[in-house]
């Protein structure tokens, strides 16, 4: 956490900044482990102040503060980090703060917007990059976006893999944006087990799953992301997400399927990391009867999955 889903919620969220010119870009003090901020904010703020922001963007898990000479600001949320206007869950953890010039339709009366970074564990980076910088240093190293990714270019990328597709959906180098949480829930829509190696992946398995893809991402951001029991993850404005209940299988260990109704969702572990899935929903072959073999998605008498 954050995934794709929250990343673009905070990129949404932080959209107001657009038009506005910096005044002012610092590093607040922390006593914490410092994240990685490069170069310093004192040169972030030499290298933009008096520029516009032009475009709010997000690339796979990163939010990208582009400004009007096309350098940006990259900010990789990682573990526990938020992209926020106001309100941050504390001082403590302030990690980077922009101000920007007040315009003429602006009625706040607590003066400059401003952006915020906050970060309680200090997993999180925060980069200036040119534009040539960008392309050598994100964008060519990252698969294509989760969203955007065609069903040739998912298998093609994935296919020759034997690992578990599970563990390959992670790789932000094949597909960017998919993290742990959305991984099992995107199985789970598919109804492929997380174990299955690539490799033996069918046609209809791959048709389902870049279809779910598409499901469980859209449905996650309509729902501005997952906000889990640890509460770190909340949006720009400071506001929990609401997906967590809407969550299929992760974080259900032993609990009831709520499409089959008839299988536990179990536990294990992968590339160590926790793996949640139905073994009556995604066997290991066959299709079960909520998942028709063209790819389809249908509805269970209890299922929260839509398409």
């Amino acid at each position: 956490m954050p995934e794709l889903p929250e990343v673009e919620t905070m990129c949404r969220g932080i959209r107001p900044i657009t038009g506005k010119r910096v005044t002012r870009i610092e590093q607040p003090p922390c006593a914490c482990r410092p994240c990685t901020i490069e170069p310093s904010a004192k040169t972030m703020h030499r290298r933009l102040s008096g520029r516009t922001v032009a475009a709010i963007e997000r690339r796979g898990k990163r939010v990208m503060i582009r400004f009007d000479n096309d350098a940006r600001i990259v900010i990789e949320p990682r573990m526990s980090g938020l992209v926020l206007l106001s309100d941050p869950p504390g001082v403590d953890h302030l990690r980077l703060r922009i101000e920007f010039e007040k315009g003429d339709t602006d009625t706040s009366a607590d003066g400059p917007l401003q952006l915020l970074v906050w970060d309680r564990r200090g997993l999180g980076t925060i980069r200036l990059l040119s534009h040539d910088e960008y392309e050598t240093r994100v964008n060519a190293r990252l698969g294509e976006d989760a969203l955007d990714i065609s069903q040739q270019e998912l298998s093609q990328r994935l296919r020759p893999s034997n690992r578990p597709i599970k563990v390959a959906l992670l790789d932000q180098n094949a597909v960017a944006g998919i993290g742990n949480l959305y991984a099992a829930e995107i199985l789970f829509v598919a109804g492929i087990d997380p174990r299955l190696p690539c490799k033996k992946l069918t046609g209809p398995q791959w048709s389902r799953l870049h279809a779910a893809i598409r499901v469980v991402l859209d449905e996650a951001i309509a729902n501005e992301g997952s906000t889990l029991s640890d509460g770190t993850y909340r949006n720009a404005l400071n506001q929990s997400g609401n997906y967590q209940n809407l969550h299929r299988v992760y974080d259900r260990e032993d609990e009831t399927c709520r499409r089959c109704e008839t299988g536990t969702v179990r536990r294990i572990v992968q590339a160590q990391r926790s793996t949640f899935f139905c073994p009556v929903c995604q066997r290991r072959s066959g299709v079960h009867a909520s998942l028709p073999s063209d790819g389809r998605q249908t509805r269970g008498k209890n299922a929260t999955a839509t398409t």
